[in-house]
């Protein structure tokens, strides 16, 4: 019985420890959402990535283009039948008339992985060191991770946007938005310990 206790006192200490590690985890994921490292001026760089599925994505990504911090744009997970015009126009009545052949579609992605995967192969082929990763701010570590497994040769600047609607401050009491972190710290932790293990 007394060997039983033991188990069992143990096991509930090994509990508690995972759950303080994870509250714990949360507290730095959630910290780094309203942290956004990039300061004016910006400095050029190869070429400007954004990641589609969320807003204010694209805007960010068309309009550091128009102001030449990247030689291009990549915006990887595009719906198949997507042309380069069509998203000039949803972000901008009059864009400038040489845009469209600084902006490159990336097809082939479905998820993160996939995002890094064909963006880096598309970075290689243009002989590009340095870009900025546009995504949300819930999805730039996640998104870090996935591009730094598989290019740590490449100097990548993370530019986080705010979606439309997220709430910052107090997000917890907000009901779409602790959904929205809660789901995607999850998926940091599985990408983190899936790469560990295989690494």
């Amino acid at each position: 019985m007394k060997r039983k206790g033991i188990i069992i006192t143990c096991l509930s200490l090994i509990a508690l420890l995972a759950i303080a590690g994870w509250f714990a985890g949360l507290f730095v994921f959630v910290q780094s959402l309203s942290t956004k490292p990039i300061t004016e001026p910006l400095q050029k760089q190869d070429a400007i990535v954004t990641l589609t599925g969320g807003s204010n994505r694209l805007d960010t990504g068309f309009n550091l283009l128009e102001r030449g911090i990247g030689k291009k744009l990549f915006i990887s997970g595009v719906y198949h039948k997507t042309e380069v015009k069509q998203l000039l126009k949803r972000w901008k009545t009059k864009p400038q008339s040489n845009l469209d052949s600084c902006v490159v579609l990336g097809f082939d992605a479905d998820n993160t992985a996939e995002n890094a995967i064909e963006t880096i192969a598309w970075l290689h082929k243009e002989g590009f060191h340095s870009f900025y990763l546009v995504t949300a701010n819930y999805h730039i570590k996640r998104a870090l991770l996935e591009f730094n497994r598989l290019a740590p040769d490449l100097d990548i600047i993370p530019f986080p946007v705010v979606p439309d609607n997220f709430v910052t401050n107090s997000w917890w009491m907000d009901p779409m938005t602790r959904t929205l972190v809660l789901r995607e710290y999850m998926k940091y932790i599985a990408a983190y310990i899936f790469h560990r293990r295989r690494a």
